[in-house]
């Protein structure tokens, strides 16, 4: 089935990557939202869960492995044409995940990526920005309760 003029949704995947303090963006390659920065992700294939998707997106456009942790939520990405037949539909599964390994490089559908701060931030979906702050929220309080180790102030 074509991606445009859909007669159903596609679920895509998307990732909030952290490494410290810093969320994974990449510049979208390819439409919907070509040439904007973005979270890494895409298609959920056929029998594959939404976490290993999520896996699998995050290593074809960056070359990264990560470490899903959760859900974040859903989002409805809905686009319309100038007749206001619906030209692009995606559901929306967002996680959040650690940093692994690797060094990030533009892969597969990805023009660019960038460690950002949330202070730097550059324009985004503001659903995207949304699923950041929530995401950040769960990041927060997960690096919170990890166990320190003996001798450590922080």
């Amino acid at each position: 089935m074509p991606r445009t003029y859909p007669d159903r949704p596609f679920v895509g995947v998307g990732v909030v990557v952290w490494r410290d303090d810093e969320v994974l963006l990449i510049r979208r390659a390819k439409p919907p939202r070509q040439g904007q920065w973005s979270l890494p992700g895409g298609a959920q294939n056929l029998g594959e869960t939404v976490f290993d998707a999520a896996r699998r997106e995050v290593l074809e456009e960056t070359g990264l492995t990560i470490d899903v942790l959760g859900l974040v939520d859903v989002v409805d990405s809905i686009q319309r044409d100038d007749t206001g037949r619906v030209r692009y539909h995606y559901t929306l599964v967002d996680v959040f995940a650690a940093w692994r390994a690797g060094e990030a490089t533009a892969g597969d559908d990805a023009a660019e990526v960038a460690w950002v701060g949330l202070d730097a931030l550059p324009p985004l979906w503001s659903e995207t920005e949304r699923v950041i702050a929530l995401a950040h929220e769960k990041w927060t309080a997960l690096r919170a309760q990890r166990p320190r180790s003996p001798g450590t102030e922080n």
